[in-house]
């Protein structure tokens, strides 16, 4: 990293955590007026909607074998992930949801080895390893938070293996794609069908009567320009100042930045929760080793 670029990277990791560890917040407050459906769709559409003028003029460039790629991207790295955390949020808390997300990279490596080539090690296997057991204790760890139903969990672990399902997929098959316009072709296959259903349910009804709707709306607005398309776009620049592994220090951070949100939002955490978490971010740390890189043959 260049010495005169160390202190924008620190502050777009510092930046990023900040947004991406806050989105689990947003995301329960969205769920006062609007089902976990809608949280999702009005997430989706507003990104699309803030992405769609970088994709103009730019459709016949994409070469229509990627086509395909980049709806599964689109599909697993936001729309259904957009759904199950508002979901997995009407019945467990939002830090424990920031907690078990940082399993991202360690799903990434499950299937990356299992269907995309990649190699690993005794030491990301063990890294492996502590991370599973890290997700079993939060799914039974119990005390999950609002109606305390922990079984809920299972759908942030779902939307995690979809995420890690995307990253492969971009990282095998979409590199050649400019990173801005890979999000924004990406998001517009999630944003139009979720938009299309939200403009079928009671959304606007909800909108018009509830007298929360203003916060909760603005609330997800703020998570799709946020937590979805600016914070992809800063990522982007983030990687290109600096390496995958320092990139992927914001891993370590979301979940500090959710569970402070879920501290002072009066969620409690148990003891259980905090144990996993440790075994988690120790697993992820033995995943992204900087001492030996995982190679795709």
């Amino acid at each position: 990293m260049k010495t005169q670029n160390r202190g924008l990277v620190i502050f777009l990791i510092l930046l990023l955590a900040t947004v991406w560890g806050s989105s689990f917040i947003l995301m329960k407050k969205g769920l006062i007026v609007y089902t976990p459906y809608q949280v999702g769709a009005i997430r989706m559409f507003v990104a699309m909607l803030f992405l769609f003028p970088f994709l103009v003029g730019h459709f016949k460039k994409v070469e229509k074998s990627r086509w395909k790629y980049l709806i599964l991207a689109g599909m697993c790295g936001n729309g259904i992930p957009a759904v199950l955390f508002p979901l997995a949020e009407t019945q467990i808390s939002s830090a424990l949801a920031g907690m078990i997300n940082s399993t991202v990279p360690i799903f990434t490596l499950i299937l990356g080895v299992l269907f995309f080539k990649m190699k690993s090690d005794k030491t990301k296997l063990i890294g492996i390893f502590l991370g599973l057991i890290g997700a079993i204790l939060f799914v039974g760890g119990g005390g999950a938070g609002q109606t305390g139903n922990a079984n809920y969990a299972y759908f942030i672990v779902f939307a995690c293996i979809c995420y890690a399902v995307s990253v492969n997929t971009i990282r095998n098959y979409l590199l050649g794609i400019d990173p801005i316009r890979n999000t924004g072709f990406s998001l517009l296959f999630a944003g139009i069908p979720l938009g299309i259903y939200l403009f079928s349910t009671d959304f606007l009804a909800r909108t018009m009567s509830s007298p929360d709707a203003i916060f909760s709306l603005g609330c997800v607005i703020i998570l799709g320009l946020f937590g979805t398309a600016i914070s992809t776009i800063l990522f982007n620049r983030l990687i290109r100042l600096t390496d995958s592994l320092t990139a992927s220090s914001v891993t370590y951070l979301i979940p500090v930045v959710a569970l402070l949100w879920g501290l002072l939002d009066g969620e409690k955490p148990l003891l259980i929760h905090y144990v996993g978490f440790i075994l988690i971010i120790g697993g992820v740390y033995l995943v992204t080793w900087p001492k030996k890189v995982v190679n795709r043959e």
